[in-house]
């Protein structure tokens, strides 16, 4: 479009410009055809005209100056000879601005000009036409903008979990590891086996890591609410499953964990975000084994590998089974290995915490962990992979003697719905009229028997965190730990006590989870654990685990109940404490009972394993080199003893065993 088209006053600049004029012809047309008066106007302009459009020689000065970005040279020479020579310049211009953004600024002083003139109305005026001082203000205020977003960024990546792995790194010598940690469960493994002479490996491994002298499950102490309270951080009024057997008014629906078609619905378990979704969510590889409640796609993350629970399963199918997940390519390795064992809380149910048959159970679970350091040991992961050993509750032995009739004490017409076990959570037809009244009868009838509490929400003891949620019933029966209040239609006591008949199943939990029989275990080994061989930390609850486990891996927890994060701090060695290694028998006294320790004609107590019958003892000597390596070295072939003990113990307690019960049978 030329200039006349978009603007009139350019016509008049650019025909001004076209008139090339000197002296001669001005003074020749002044005088054939202007008057005296219009000469010295015409004059004026022309000397106007002139410098504009005239070229000063420039110094040398001058020209240095030129050469700098502010100084971008003068008018150029001749700037108005024609339409047609301004035109053909359209498109080197086109290329200059291209060069500018793509290169950064172009020195053009050579042949721009810096000022022009515009006609306005009347009047003259000088306007900047530098346009790439323009562009170059527009381009560093764009750096800036992008320099403050990249800060801000760099801000909420600072105070936000991290998507990428962790940057530590380990190498075996062959292969390289990020930071990985192995989670394994003991269900059902009081605090006090440690003491039976049973757990060599353990012993070992507590006297070569860090660990409390128990741990404390959460309330109530029974599977399903500690197992996802351990994989959360949440106390189970929090992540919402508060027992093994409840009911859900939003639901209006019952949440019994055996079953799996209803129980392993994600609605059940979203309230909470389990570890293998954090690791996933930090782009950490996950492998769960059988983990309670790890089958029911929660919160819509799957863990990268996962194993449906699988109750035959031997003990050491399980060590193959994280040795090769361990074994697999970096690139498909998980950094988290979380592993359930229910051998010991199975046994423990069905025969009792103090049987024959659980004690060689205790040895083959220990006899796990002792195949599954030998492993790593033959791995040389010793030092690279983190080892967590928990439990979530212990276990108490039940007796038809230590039992009452609900039915007996309460009108069982009004109540709609029991849940829990052996609590039992009451939930009435009508809750407004009657639990007050029913409150009142169980509390009359608590302190008559002495064998139970009672409890509404609002009495509930605060260090239960068992409040508030409206999964949890308004009225609680809450037995003494070893005690069992329950219905007639499920166990008529009167009638098993007349025929002579035991109460199955033989061990329980559940009851206070300070009781000392309610006590778990907490041992932890490997890198992210800087400890002192043997060291000893304050007792904690298993709302501390999540935690621990996340730093473990360098990854940032989601919101929870605990605070203990690592490195721990240690209140000195397991050593320098006295302490009885008298066992733990707090049941409650019973005729019926079983001793403490059963008694077995191949292993009696003294037989057991022990330091002093098959090595020193493990706490540190100053003398002695107590590195890592040296450390391990020495747990190996510790180690290896006790697994060679362990099968001579196991089999003969389960060959006496076959020969008590044919014994029996003939």
């Amino acid at each position: 479009m030329s200039a006349e088209k978009y603007d009139e006053d350019a016509q008049m600049l650019e025909s001004l410009s076209d008139v090339e004029t000197d002296t001669d012809s001005i003074e020749e047309t002044l005088g054939r055809s202007t008057k005296p008066k219009d000469k010295e106007v015409l004059r004026d302009y022309d000397e106007a005209q002139r410098l504009l459009t005239e070229r000063k020689p420039e110094s040398g000065l001058m020209q240095k100056f030129n050469a700098w970005p502010h100084h971008e040279g003068k008018q150029k020479h001749n700037a108005r000879k024609g339409k047609s020579r301004r035109r053909s310049r359209t498109n080197e211009g086109t290329s200059n601005l291209v060069y500018e953004m793509e290169e950064g600024f172009k020195d053009t002083s050579s042949n721009n000009s810096t000022d022009s003139l515009v006609l306005t109305g009347t009047q003259w005026q000088k306007v900047s036409a530098n346009h790439g001082l323009y562009l170059r203000f527009i381009l560093m205020s764009l750096a800036i903008a992008i320099l403050f977003v990249l800060l801000a960024y760099g801000a909420y990546k600072a105070s936000h979990p991290s998507q990428l792995k962790p940057v530590r790194q380990f190498s075996n010598g062959t292969h390289v590891f990020e930071a990985t940690t192995i989670l394994i469960s003991l269900d059902g493994f009081r605090a006090d086996f440690l003491q039976r002479g049973l757990t060599p490996s353990l012993n070992a491994f507590i006297e070569s890591g860090v660990s409390p002298k128990y741990m404390l499950p959460s309330f109530p102490s029974v599977t399903f609410p500690n197992h996802y309270t351990l994989v959360t951080g949440l106390y189970p009024e929090s992540h919402g499953i508060v027992g093994n057997q409840f009911w859900d008014p939003e639901f209006e629906e019952e949440f019994y964990y055996t079953n799996t078609s209803n129980s392993m619905q994600p609605k059940w378990w979203s309230k909470a975000e389990p570890l293998w979704v954090t690791a996933e969510k930090h782009g950490i590889k996950t492998a769960v084994h059988m983990w309670p409640g790890s089958e029911a796609h929660i919160l819509g993350v799957e863990p990268t590998y996962l194993d449906e629970f699988n109750a035959q399963e031997k003990l050491p199918k399980k060590v193959d089974r994280i040795l090769q997940l361990l074994d697999m390519e970096r690139e498909h390795r998980p950094q988290l290995i979380a592993a359930y064992v229910p051998d010991v809380d199975r046994d423990g149910h069905a025969f009792g915490p103090n049987s024959t048959e659980i004690r060689a159970t205790i040895a083959e679970a220990d006899n796990m962990l002792t195949l599954l350091i030998e492993g790593l040991y033959t791995r040389n992961l010793t030092e690279i992979v983190n080892v967590i050993v928990v439990s979530d509750h212990g276990m108490a032995t039940m007796s038809v003697n230590r039992m009452l009739q609900l039915d007996d004490i309460v009108d069982m017409s009004l109540i709609d719905h029991i849940d829990g076990w052996p609590l039992r959570g009451l939930r009435l037809k009508n809750p407004d009229r009657d639990v007050p009244v029913m409150h009142k009868q169980l509390l009359d009838a608590a302190k008559t028997a002495g064998t139970f509490d009672v409890y509404t929400l609002e009495t509930m003891p605060e260090r239960y965190h068992f409040t508030n949620n409206p999964r949890i019933a308004p009225l609680w029966v809450v037995p003494k730990t070893g005690w069992l209040v329950i219905e007639k239609e499920e166990f008529d006591i009167a009638a098993a006590l007349n025929a002579g008949e035991e109460f199955h199943p033989r061990g329980i939990h559940g009851f206070d989870h300070e009781h000392p029989l309610m006590r778990a275990i907490f041992v932890a080994r490997g890198p992210a654990f800087p400890h002192a061989p043997n060291s000893r930390v304050p007792v904690f609850q298993n709302i501390e685990v999540y935690n621990i486990v996340c730093d473990s891996l360098d990854i940032q927890p989601y919101s929870n109940n605990g605070t203990v994060r690592l490195p721990m701090k240690t209140e000195g060695l397991h050593s320098d404490f006295e302490e009885s290694s008298e066992l733990l028998n707090d049941d409650p006294a019973d005729i019926h009972d079983e001793p403490a320790v059963a008694e077995n004609p191949s292993f009696q107590s003294g037989q057991e394993f022990s330091d002093k019958n098959h090595t020193e003892n493990l706490n540190p000597d100053k003398s002695k080199d107590t590195s890592k390596g040296s450390w391990w070295t020495y747990l190996h072939d510790r180690l290896q003893k006790a697994k060679d003990w362990a099968e001579e113990f196991i089999d003969s307690i389960r060959n006496n065993k076959e020969a008590s019960d044919q014994a029996s049978t003939s």
